[in-house]
């Protein structure tokens, strides 16, 4: 191996200290969220019971293939679990004209993604505008999933396997989302509300 190839393998060995710390509590967090045994992800995952128990310890730094079967069984992306901890502060601003928008397919619901693309894959968040009428519809997200609609003005209507439930400004509406469902704009008026959805893979102590 040349000198290059040596200082590759040591600023690797470096991250990976750097990441232990907060891999470990990830897996392990992950793994509960999924409630799965030790052995459980072991034998979906490959990885020895053993390894993944010094990884949840911190007790050894996984290669990258191990890290990548533990995020396959556990359904995340590899950068999800990889992710470093929040000890740096930092603020970050997005623009109206930045804001990714999604639109209903009657075009009279329009959605900001407001949400942080870092936290996607467990915790998605909305801007939620819509003309009086105009409906969302939204096939079954992953199972376990819970959505919640705050309305700030006009009213909603939320149905879930034909059971159905309104709130107008100031309230909010929880439903499980693990499912087809729609929310509608009832109001005469227009209606804003802000969506969150807490996918299956959220980190819940």
């Amino acid at each position: 191996m040349g000198v290059e190839g040596r200082e590759k393998v040591k600023v690797l060995d470096i991250g990976a200290h750097a990441l232990s710390g907060q891999l470990g509590k990830t897996i392990q967090r992950l793994r509960k969220a999924y409630n799965l045994s030790l052995s459980e992800l072991a034998e979906q995952s490959g990885v020895a019971k053993s390894i993944i128990s010094q990884i949840e310890r911190n007790e050894t730094n996984p290669t990258l293939a191990t890290i990548w079967r533990l995020s396959q069984a556990l359904d995340v992306s590899i950068e999800r679990v990889l992710s470093s901890g929040d000890d740096e502060p930092f603020i970050d601003k997005t623009t109206k004209g930045d804001t990714p928008i999604l639109v209903s397919d009657d075009g009279k619901v329009r959605l900001g993604i407001i949400g942080w693309i870092k936290t996607v894959e467990w915790l998605q968040w909305y801007d939620v505008n819509a003309e009086p009428g105009g409906v969302l519809d939204s096939d079954a997200h992953q199972r376990g999933s819970i959505e919640c609609l705050s309305v700030m003005d006009g009213e909603f209507e939320v149905e879930v396997s034909g059971q159905i439930q309104r709130a107008k400004a100031g309230e909010t509406l929880r439903y499980r989302c693990d499912r087809p469902h729609s929310v509608r704009c009832v109001s005469s008026t227009p209606g804003h509300a802000t969506m969150v959805c807490i996918l299956k893979a959220a980190v819940m102590d």
